[in-house]
């Protein structure tokens, strides 16, 4: 099994959205602020090959929606999806397997793109099976005031009307060493994928734990629909983290891609990071 990141872009959001009820004067310590407030944040996913299948794992805010939408995220750096594909040997064509862990447009956005002539929308993976789970799709069709700018239709419909799209119901393995577990604190029926190999596992923590800096319980996002909820699954994650010498894999840590997590007098914190 190989494994690859894929820095897609960074992009740049309000830091007390991103970590709620702590005060300022707090985070911006571990993960500072520009003059706006706002915080430089990495857009990654991770591809997975197997030898049989190759699988990726959330693909960006895609380029298909306009100026006005952009320039709220001030997007920057990175490779770009399909760049950052090719640089790890591979193309859209090549993915067999896009699972989605949930369905929030800098997730999921890059799966659908424009044709050609920019008259339809089409999936940008042709060959692949899209995976999302079945209580985070109905869900997003039931948008709640919260989440409702974050599910656009010109994402989601033209997955289902492909006919490639397929559900998740619960906890399962999509294959040999692929786990993926459901968790509903930032939003419902999120799936988080754990790689397992001989000598360890990895987990694609993706908005359960967005960066090093919200190991701690309390370090959560204004984003999350049921705080308390995240609140115990983060606790119950970390526990067997620290127990299992996970490798956690941070979808949108600027300065760390992976760290593992140990128990301390303070709860469970992290013990190294390091790139994968």
């Amino acid at each position: 099994m190989k494994l690859f990141p894929i820095h897609i872009t960074n992009f740049k959001i309000d830091g007390g959205a991103m970590f709620g009820v702590v005060p300022k004067v707090l985070w911006s310590k571990k993960y500072p602020a520009d003059e706006n407030n706002l915080c430089n944040w990495a857009l990654r996913s991770l591809l997975i090959d197997t030898g049989e299948r190759v699988i990726l794992i959330d693909n960006g805010y895609g380029d298909k929606q306009d100026e006005k939408f952009f320039s709220h995220v001030y997007l920057n750096g990175g490779d770009g999806l399909e760049g950052a594909l090719k640089k790890a040997g591979y193309s859209f064509d090549d993915v067999t397997d896009m699972v989605l862990t949930h369905l929030h447009t800098d997730h999921c956005g890059g799966g659908v793109k424009w044709n050609n002539d920019k008259t339809a929308y089409e999936l940008t993976f042709k060959n692949a099976t899209y995976w999302v789970s079945k209580p985070q799709w109905e869900w997003a069709m039931n948008a709640n005031k919260q989440e409702k700018a974050a599910f656009l239709d010109e994402n989601l419909l033209p997955m289902q009307e492909s006919g490639k799209l397929r559900f998740i119901e619960g906890n399962t393995e999509l294959y040999p060493g692929i786990s993926l577990r459901l968790y509903n604190g930032h939003t419902v029926g999120q799936i988080i994928p754990f790689i397992s190999t001989e000598e360890k596992t990895l987990v694609f923590v993706a908005d359960l734990i967005p960066s090093t800096a919200h190991i701690p319980l309390v370090w959560n996002m204004a984003y999350d629909v049921y705080p308390m909820e995240t609140l115990k699954e983060k606790e119950e994650f970390l526990d067997e983290a620290a127990e299992n010498n996970y490798t956690l894999f941070f979808q949108h840590d600027l300065y760390n891609e992976c760290a593992t997590v140990h128990k301390t007098d303070k709860g469970v914190r992290v013990k190294e990071t390091f790139n994968l």
